[in-house]
């Protein structure tokens, strides 16, 4: 027994000093191993990834390699060298870490599923005729449910909310209806998703304490039972979007216990960042009067088009008639927009860097891009980075598409959606959604902030990487129907 145990430890040492004596070799970007066997960097990436990386950048500039729990991530930060890694299918791989983490978070493996044919499947659905019908009844179902009253109070009365709860829950509830079948249990699901989406970086992470993991645990079963459609009890003839991705599965092989688990995955991608970013949006806007009266302005203008309950829902195309809502949810989503784009190294390759270095990325590494440091917030991209400003990219009533840094035009200036091949395929949905519903609550609803001196709470800094920032805390604001329409 003790010469096993004797064994065991030497093997585990042996592979921890595997772990840290890699050396940065000629031509690799430069090595911060940190100072924690194995684990490196791991805490303070997963506790405040925007900060630390910043740190990085500031000392070795546009690319460096970390070690992140026993990984080697190399992190390239320079927007016009973005290509050498989003073009590359070869060499570099998204399926494997992403299949990884869907795992840990869903709990959920769909190994014989291709991305060509779920990416396929997907713009059947959010592209021409089918996203005209979803934006449609997207925005029924908002209208129905921003302008009902369950709490029995009288229209004109005044309520108070979190901003934050109120975006969420009223856009998580129409985007349930407008995609999910179950009609009755929205706002059961919406409470579950939260508790669920709250612990959500806790679990990429493996990081939750025992509570925690118990709470996630018993959140994604509810959520499993919540979301099992009728088609899956054998009782539903209905043509819904779910009832189509059933029949996706089906036909990709999946089977009934994984159908369940990956409807969850597709509630979190399709809902988890509109509400999120309408918060950011209105808070923005309560906080910087010169921009809410812009974009009042405009709606007000908007083509003398009705802005009654009878108004034609908004569509993609209506979408480009307000380019200062635009611009304001554009700079909204450079300011909180914060995904990572990740690939895994599966063969070795050769980076060329736009200014002409080359560097060498090892097989098995892992390659980072992290819009949210650079183009988003570069200063020398944007100016004065870190404050909102709701004309940041409006040029002559129009929007600005021309940005530049170190003398090069960028084709990277900001990336909420990602880019390339892999852009998301929602992004028209979602933005309609977000700006009609903007529309619809400023056009319908009294809002203002309870605390006139009240400020935006700061970003959970444990979301980098998931998509939009959620807030540490909210700001409270206080809502009522307005007697007219046309008092915007």
């Amino acid at each position: 027994m003790l010469w096993t145990l004797f064994f065991l430890l030497n093997g585990l040492l042996i592979l921890v000093l595997l772990y840290s004596t890699r050396t940065r070799q000629k031509n690799e970007p430069p090595l911060d191993k940190g100072f924690l066997p194995w684990l490196g960097h791991a805490l303070e990436f997963g506790k405040d990834a925007a900060t630390f990386l910043s740190r990085m950048k500031d000392r070795y500039g546009d690319i460096f390699t970390v070690r992140v729990a026993g990984k080697y991530v190399t992190v390239l930060l320079d927007p016009n060298s973005f290509d050498g890694v989003m073009n590359d299918t070869v060499c570099l791989d998204f399926t494997r870490s992403r299949n990884h983490v869907i795992k840990r978070i869903f709990s959920l493996q769909l190994p014989s599923i291709k991305p060509s044919a779920e990416r396929q499947w997907m713009e059947q659905h959010f592209q021409g005729l089918n996203l005209s019908k979803l934006c449609g009844s997207m925005t029924s179902n908002l209208q129905k449910l921003l302008l009902s009253d369950p709490s029995g109070c009288s229209p004109s009365e005044w309520r108070q909310d979190g901003l934050f709860n109120l975006c969420y829950s009223l856009l998580f509830r129409a985007g349930y209806l407008t995609l999910f079948e179950k009609r009755e249990n929205a706002t059961e699901v919406y409470n579950e998703f939260r508790k669920f989406d709250d612990l959500l970086a806790k679990l990429a992470y493996c990081s939750l304490r025992r509570d925690e993991s118990k709470t996630a645990k018993l959140s994604r079963e509810r959520l499993w039972e919540l979301l099992t459609p009728e088609c899956l009890r054998g009782n539903s003839e209905s043509n819904s979007w779910q009832q189509s991705y059933h029949h996706f599965l089906q036909k990709e092989g999946i089977d009934a216990e994984m159908q369940k688990k990956a409807l969850l995955l597709q509630l979190w991608t399709t809902q988890c960042n509109a509400g999120p970013a309408a918060f950011w949006l209105l808070g923005f806007l309560l906080t910087h009067p010169e921009a809410m009266e812009a974009v009042k302005s405009e709606i007000r203008g908007l083509a003398l088009q009705d802005t009654s309950l009878q108004r034609p829902p908004i569509n993609p195309l209506e979408a480009h008639s307000t380019p200062v809502l635009d611009s304001v949810l554009s700079e909204t989503l450079r300011l909180t927009a914060a995904v990572m784009i990740r690939r895994e190294v599966v063969h070795g390759k050769v980076l060329q860097m736009a200014n002409g270095q080359e560097y060498h990325l090892r097989q098995g590494d892992i390659v980072c891009l992290f819009p949210f440091l650079s183009p988003q917030m570069d200063p020398q991209i944007h100016q004065e980075p870190q404050i909102f400003k709701y004309d940041r990219f409006l040029t002559d009533r129009k929007m600005k598409d021309t940005f530049y840094k170190d003398g090069k035009r960028l084709k990277y200036y900001t990336m909420p959606w990602g880019a390339g091949s892999n852009i998301c395929v929602g992004k028209e949905f979602a933005v309609t959604a977000i700006k009609q519903f903007v529309i619809l609550l400023l056009t319908h609803l009294d809002l203002e902030m309870c605390d006139p001196e009240d400020k935006l709470p700061p970003v959970n800094t444990s979301r980098y990487g998931f998509g939009m920032l959620q807030p540490d805390g909210d700001l409270q604001v206080r809502h009522r129907l307005k007697n007219t329409q046309n008092e915007i």
